[in-house]
């Protein structure tokens, strides 16, 4: 399936789903350039590979075999990654035949087929498992913030989030996180300012923090910092910060936070969200809610590749 195609078809899915939070932006899941995993995707393979290549299959298969093999979703999830799994099978094999039916940010059901393959044999198997961990990975990131999102859904917060992702797989996993409905907040150190407790305790607190930031920091640069009391958003808040990062605070605390910012910065929650505290962190109103094991702990969805005959 063509990106164009794949644009086309993530806006009507978006179109067509149920969104309870009338706050709330739902944006079309846009393809990734190959350019951005291509380096990631081909170390995956050498590192696979390794100096002799694959010795099974170029023992069994010849060079001459072909065959038709289907990815199949062996439970429930949310689909992120199937266009980097059929860059793993180009790369070995350019010729090969590659069918999408199932796009990023879609949902499948246990037995669904999302992608076809068909072609040469050898490259087929030489890729599978490659194709099979990004897929799977990357899946499993979608369904778990899928799933968070909708506990969070009855009120305006979006869950974001981190930089607590894989060392070399940050920008497929943020994706990954944008598939199951999530937003990403930021992407490295050099893309915003986010004075944290330690950062604090360098400077000697918090106004001395931002007014240091201030001084260094572009005029399109955004300022946000990390809190634990009241008295320190106070403190933020009067320096003019553009977001609160609410660190790890009670759920009253919380709310009494969001009530005292009153919309002059973003509101954060950060800190031991779970599935069993999402909705009654969400129900503070604050505007994001930070979540780091969406990408770093989410469990893997079960894919597999199975052979469907030769041709």
């Amino acid at each position: 399936m063509p990106c164009g195609e794949c644009w086309i078809r993530r806006r009507n899915l978006l179109e067509k789903m149920p969104n309870n939070n009338k706050n709330s932006k739902i944006e079309p899941l846009l393809p990734l350039y190959p350019l951005l995993y291509d380096e990631s995707v081909r170390r995956a393979l050498l590192e696979d590979l390794g100096g002799a290549g694959d010795a099974t299959t170029d023992a069994i298969v010849s060079p001459e075999d072909t065959a038709t093999a289907m990815i199949v979703a062996r439970e429930p999830g949310r689909i992120a990654g199937v266009e980097v799994a059929g860059h793993a099978f180009r790369c070995l094999g350019p010729a090969l035949s590659y069918e999408i039916r199932l796009a990023d940010g879609e949902d499948a059901g246990a037995g669904d087929i999302i992608a076809v393959v068909q072609g040469a044999a050898r490259p087929i198997l030489s890729a599978e498992r490659t194709a099979l961990n990004f897929l799977m990975h990357l899946s499993g990131i979608a369904t778990a913030t899928r799933d968070i999102v909708a506990l969070a859904s009855p009120y305006p917060a979006r869950v974001v989030c981190t930089r607590k992702t894989t060392p070399g797989l940050r920008f497929l996993e943020k994706y990954a996180v944008r598939a199951g409905g999530g937003s990403n907040h930021r992407f490295g150190l050099d893309d915003a300012i986010l004075i944290k407790d330690n950062h604090l305790l360098a400077a000697g607190g918090v106004v001395e923090s931002i007014q240091r930031v201030r001084r260094r920091a572009g005029h399109t640069v955004k300022v946000e910092v990390e809190v634990d009391t009241l008295e320190q958003l106070d403190a933020a808040l009067k320096e003019g910060v553009d977001a609160v990062l609410l660190d790890n605070m009670p759920i009253d605390m919380m709310a009494d936070a969001v009530r005292l910012t009153r919309k002059r910065a973003l509101t954060v929650a950060s800190g031991g969200v779970t599935a069993e505290t999402v909705t009654a962190i969400a129900a503070t109103g604050v505007d994001l809610i930070s979540i780091g094991w969406i990408t770093h702990s989410a469990p893997v969805m079960d894919i597999s590749l199975d052979f469907a005959l030769k041709i």
